[in-house]
């Protein structure tokens, strides 16, 4: 019979051993119980969605995710996504929202409430631009209009896939705000350039205001913009027609008051 004492090699394993047991059972004793467990997966949608009923997010947003991990198929699952997005929207968490959303989208494309998600979407991207994380200092057509433009994309995402949605009229309302603040940013960016002498680049941003954000008032001074870069690199059937077009369409701009005494127009400065 092999015997041995705590001494020895065999002891001291034997020790450890017994040690590691007695702290497994004293963690385990210190572990609360989830009251949740054995919980339906109705009740608990039914009660994540009471929490966030009251405003206390976190803890919604905590019990949604217990039911996708316990239920993760059917409509409470589905649901409780959606509603996840809601949540980190209204606790201030826009980067998490957005993800939520993304992720709804491209695992229930076809679902019924989809134009929610990316309305949702939207809705995120256009009060993280307005709200308290942007620059008040600022002009809205000076800042970085990166969420300005995910707001504007998936506003029209919504309109053009979903038009009879319940959420496709607000959209359309918070696009015509959208479209002159980010025509406006690119007449900015071509008026940078156009005074540094990079005319080309000037041409771009301003055609860009033109092209992507129709029947924005921020064309006259993009097509301004236009005359005056096509006259300073010589192309002067370009600037002729674009005149034209100025003319045109806004007969009484400021900019044509800007001509010259002579009768010259005011791009020949």
């Amino acid at each position: 019979m092999i015997s041995f004492t705590f001494g020895s090699v065999a002891g001291k394993i034997a020790r450890n051993a017994l040690l590691a047991a007695a702290l497994v059972l004293a963690g385990c004793s210190s572990v609360p119980d989830d009251e949740t467990m054995g919980w339906e997966a109705q009740k608990l949608y039914s009660e994540a969605k009471t929490l966030m009923n009251e405003g206390a997010y976190d803890q919604a947003i905590k019990l949604f995710e217990k039911l996708e991990s316990r239920y993760p198929y059917g409509r409470y699952a589905q649901q409780a996504q959606l509603d996840t997005a809601y949540a980190y929207y209204k606790s201030e968490e826009p980067d998490l929202a957005i993800l939520s959303t993304d992720r709804f989208i491209k695992l229930h494309p076809n679902h019924r409430d989809v134009d929610y998600a990316y309305y949702l979407k939207g809705l995120v991207n256009f009060n993280e631009d307005l709200g308290i994380l942007g620059d008040m200092g600022k002009d809205l057509s000076q800042r970085d209009p990166r969420a300005s433009r995910e707001a504007f994309d998936a506003f029209r995402e919504l309109v053009e896939r979903f038009p009879a949605s319940k959420y496709a009229e607000d959209a359309r309302l918070r696009m015509q705000y959208l479209v002159n603040s980010l025509a406006s940013y690119e007449v900015h960016v071509a008026r940078y350039y156009y005074r540094r002498s990079a005319y080309i680049a000037a041409i771009n941003r301003a055609q860009a205001a033109i092209t992507q954000y129709p029947n924005a008032p921020a064309h006259e001074e993009a097509l301004f913009l236009l005359v005056k870069s096509y006259d300073k690199l010589g192309l002067g059937d370009l600037r002729d027609d674009t005149d034209r077009v100025l003319r045109r369409n806004f007969p009484d701009s400021k900019y044509l008051a800007g001509e010259r005494k002579d009768g010259q127009p005011w791009w020949q400065e």
